[in-house]
């Protein structure tokens, strides 16, 4: 699996408590830094890391050709873009796509699309992608609406899509929260999080194709 962390800048660290979750469920997990602020918008270390993942995850224990793609806000959408766009990548698409408290109605910063108008827009029949959605009920970040307007949309195509929904907020359902004065996502040991953060590392652990 690779996940994708969200807008900060290399903040790959914010994500390594879900990581962790989800290796323990059996996933082998890579988690690369990007810059969202770069001038391609991290377009290119996006695309470095799929590489890379393709190239040297059997060195890690996993399988080159069942690559799951996932990600977390702003790596959610750039995701999903991937997995919705058949040119998302050129001509390689992931085994499936995890979406985890993202928004897909603007554009990804992988395709330059919005991933909601992807899936409406059709294109060049492929074969779908299963996509799997997380998203907290409390988030005052990106509302659950945006992955409900998803799911219905890839519903009105005929396309697999399951959505977990969690009572945690965006932070939560990575099993962290945000800390102001250090600006950055933490591990939490809260109930909400560590609840919330379990239910999405066996949805990770069930798109890799692994169940209890």
């Amino acid at each position: 699996m690779l996940l994708w962390h969200g807008r900060g800048p290399d903040e790959r660290d914010v994500l390594a408590p879900i990581a962790r979750a989800a290796a323990e469920r059996g996933v082998v997990v890579l988690v690369p830094d990007w810059r969202p602020d770069a001038p391609d918008g991290g377009r290119a270390h996006l695309r470095e890391s799929a590489d890379f993942a393709r190239q040297q995850v059997a060195a890690f224990g996993g399988d080159p050709e069942r690559i799951v793609l996932a990600g977390w806000s702003l790596g959610a959408k750039a995701a999903m873009g991937v997995a919705l766009d058949p040119a998302g990548f050129g001509t390689w698409r992931p085994l499936a796509v995890v979406g985890i408290a993202g928004a897909y109605g603007s554009a990804a910063p992988t395709t330059g699309t919005a991933p909601i108008d992807d899936v409406r827009r059709g294109g060049r029949p492929m074969t779908p992608i299963p996509v799997w959605l997380v998203h907290g009920t409390a988030d005052p970040v990106v509302d659950v609406e945006r992955s409900r307007e998803l799911r219905t949309a890839l519903e009105e195509q005929g396309r697999p899509v399951t959505l977990d929904e969690v009572a945690t907020d965006h932070a939560g359902v990575i099993m962290t929260e945000f800390v102001p004065e250090h600006a950055r996502c933490l591990p939490s040991t809260a109930d909400h999080a560590v609840a919330a953060g379990s239910r999405t590392a066996d949805v990770l652990a069930r798109a890799a194709g692994i169940t209890a």
